[in-house]
């Protein structure tokens, strides 16, 4: 029988209490791919506001993360690209959203110095982009100018996972892995919505992508509930 102080199974109300107003959220996900569905609902159901939210793009309109946006609840997010929601770049031009874009694998590299617990890193990319530049440190290093940028944590972090054991060790399904194992690491508060709950030691080591440390509480999915934008409006005869 697994101890109690080890079960980091739970419901989604069980979680509730940790979302407040103007918390920083780091959150997994490519174009909604691998964004846990279950918890973008809690997060809207509880009604928190004026969020950071940190992570590769903000979905679609009505899709993962772009949710949240949507229904205006971030007041900034941190992103690659807003392309694919146009109410994020509405937001943003009539001053609603503040929007700090970060080269995709600038952002990555962002996230993983935070879970690994660096202070930031060094790069090119951008240097010669007022967008990515304004306001950031360039340092000289050899014969070289780079950007300082700094790592990125959040309050809480929002993973999905295809699997879980009842420590938290995690495997993810395919492109649904995307930045979730990045992701994972760089919360105060690591959230999983698994697809499947394994038993312990179900769970082939070689195959584990996120260790159980890094999280702390793993909630059973109920799937994902849109409709992705490729899929066709209708059946077709």
């Amino acid at each position: 029988m697994l101890e109690n102080s080890f079960q980091k199974i739970c419901r989604f109300e069980d979680v509730l209490h940790l979302f407040k107003d103007n918390q920083s959220i780091l959150f997994g996900g490519f174009g909604g791919i691998g964004t846990p569905p279950g918890l973008i609902n809690l997060i809207l159901d509880s009604g928190i506001k004026n969020l950071t939210l940190i992570g590769n793009d903000t979905g679609f309109p009505d899709i993962g993360v772009g949710k949240l946006v949507t229904q205006r609840r971030a007041k900034k997010i941190i992103v690659s690209h807003i392309g694919s929601n146009p109410n994020a770049g509405l937001f943003m031009n009539n001053g609603e959203l503040e929007v700090e874009f970060s080269p995709q694998g600038t952002l990555v590299e962002r996230i993983r110095a935070g879970g690994m617990g660096l202070g930031g890193i060094l790069t090119d990319i951008g240097l010669d982009a007022d967008i990515v530049r304004d306001g950031k440190q360039t340092i000289r290093l050899g014969e070289k100018n780079y950007l300082v940028e700094p790592a990125l944590t959040a309050d809480i972090a929002i993973v999905y996972a295809e699997k879980a054991d009842p420590y938290g060790n995690l495997i993810f399904d395919k492109s649904a892995r995307n930045t979730n194992p990045l992701v994972a690491t760089a919360g105060q508060i690591t959230i999983v919505e698994a697809v499947q709950i394994v038993p312990l030691g179900a769970l082939n080591p070689e195959d584990i992508i996120v260790p159980g440390a890094f999280v702390d509480y793993i909630i059973p999915s109920k799937g994902v509930d849109w409709k992705w934008v490729w899929e066709p409006k209708s059946e077709i005869d």
